[in-house]
């Protein structure tokens, strides 16, 4: 790490990991109702082994704070589920791949005073993943950006947060069209959501709060890259939700 300036400071890591299959990864052998398929394990699964490389960049000032996060990351035998072409079978694999992408996050305080403290906040991510062998890695998520207003005053808080997501066409495309399936394409789409609380009371190390969200708002048709279900159910279209919550 190296602090460059007062408000300037510039950050490089390298990490090792390892990851041992899960016991699911292993030895499944059933149909699982969440993804619609019939999930067959795989035991001559290995361990992955990761080497990962993160480069940041963070700036700090009265009027404006931000931070980027550029990553690369190295996975030796990564660890997925592919779906075969005659039946609904979702098959766990390993293959050589690579990931990488960016975080990145600026806040803008636009009002602190007896009116309460309002900041703006503007957002981004991607990742990209690809095997060694040139196709894409399965189930990635979209270019993402947007921004997101924040309020707050004594006892109330609330934040609009408004998300654009890319089109995904970075999908999997089988080399083996008798045995896979290729993945399809996920439309961009705008997520809009609205949520507010209010602290009603607050006793020894409890606090009873009133809560109001709203989500997606533009009831947008939304197909989930990540999802397995994106070509059988969209995300949940607008809703409402109102509620109490005590935390102790």
């Amino acid at each position: 790490m190296w602090q460059v300036t007062d408000q300037h400071q510039l950050s490089l890591g390298y990490t090792h990991s390892q990851r041992a299959p899960q016991i699911q990864e292993l030895f499944s052998d059933g149909f699982h109702h969440a993804t619609r398929s019939y999930e067959l394990g795989n035991a001559d699964l290995s361990k992955e082994i990761s080497n990962n490389l993160d480069l940041g960049y963070r700036f700090n000032s009265n009027w404006m704070s931000a931070e980027i996060n550029l990553f690369h990351n190295w996975v030796s035998d990564y660890i997925y589920q592919q779906r075969s072409a005659t039946e609904p079978v979702l098959n766990t694999q390993q293959a050589a791949a690579t990931f990488k992408g960016f975080e990145a996050q600026t806040i803008f305080p636009l009002m602190e005073n007896t009116y309460g403290v309002l900041d703006l906040t503007l957002f981004g991510d991607y990742t990209r993943g690809r095997f060694d062998n040139g196709n894409d890695v399965p189930r990635m998520p979209p270019l993402r950006y947007g921004f997101q207003l924040s309020y707050e005053k004594d006892d109330f808080s609330s934040n609009l947060r408004f998300t654009r997501a890319e089109a995904q066409n970075n999908n999997y495309s089988a080399t083996d069209t008798a045995t896979q399936v290729s993945e399809t394409d996920t439309k961009g789409y705008l997520l809009l959501n609205l949520q507010a609380q209010y602290r009603l009371a607050s006793f020894h190390d409890s606090e009873v709060m009133l809560f109001a969200k709203g989500k997606n708002l533009l009831d947008e048709n939304i197909r989930n890259s990540t999802s397995y279900l994106r070509n059988f159910s969209p995300e949940p279209s607008r809703s409402a939700e109102l509620g109490l919550r005590i935390n102790y």
